[in-house]
């Protein structure tokens, strides 16, 4: 997971990033205040720490401005006391709302649990790979850094099928009968084509990484 932070005091802005980061998370902190919509479709995030008070405009502006481009999970934080700065945080299309200063470990339970409520649906079609990238098999598409391809049936049955088995060798003949099993028949030359033509659409979409190897004479796995 991928947090963004936008804090014009650098120094908690820091502190909090070098928190989450101690805590395992992708996380970038910004600089160019005027321009928070041009730096959240830099950066990709899946979760925004956004102060109230900024330069330029204020977190209100950017978060209505971040919910006309995506539904991430949007966390403020700020100084302000009063109800109405709360409710302006909820209208303006914010998750949840934090008060300064806060505990580290507050934060951090805040953090784990908006992200579960999320994205815990998401998770369960979707299989992560170490560098970033994921399946999503109820949806058939494969995602590597915000870029996304589409599968065919096919592809979609023996990708599924290597994700299941992840970390092993998956025969041949295995992927061919769970083909079968799907009505759908593939000999052993037309499960080579498959295969080349799946390998091919995820390495032009993850900059020329291999996601599938292949093991001489037995099969395919997920690398």
């Amino acid at each position: 997971m991928k947090i963004m932070i936008v804090e014009d005091d650098l120094s908690l802005a820091r502190e909090i990033f070098l928190l989450c980061r101690k805590w395992d998370f992708d996380t970038e902190y910004i600089r160019a205040f005027e321009h928070v919509e041009a730096e959240f479709m830099r950066i990709k995030p899946d979760f925004v720490l956004l102060d109230i008070n900024l330069p330029y405009h204020d977190g209100f502006y950017w978060c209505e401005k971040i919910r006309t481009i995506s539904n991430v999970p949007v966390l403020f934080l700020s100084s302000r006391e009063m109800n109405a700065d709360k409710i302006m945080a909820m209208a303006s299309g914010g998750d949840d709302y934090m008060e300064k200063p806060f505990d580290s470990e507050l934060l951090l339970v805040k953090i784990r649990s908006m992200i579960r409520r999320a994205y815990e649906y998401q998770k369960n079609d979707r299989e992560y790979l170490a560098d970033g990238g994921y399946y999503d098999s109820a949806e058939g598409v494969f995602t590597y850094e915000n870029q996304s391809v589409e599968l065919t049936k096919s592809e979609n049955k023996i990708m599924c099928a290597l994700m299941e088995c992840r970390g092993k060798v998956v025969e041949r003949e295995k992927l061919m009968q769970h083909l079968w099993n799907t009505d759908e028949f593939v000999t052993d030359a037309s499960l080579t084509v498959l295969v080349s033509r799946l390998r091919s659409k995820l390495r032009d979409i993850s900059g020329g990484k291999e996601i599938i190897g292949t093991k001489k004479g037995r099969g395919y796995y997920i690398l």
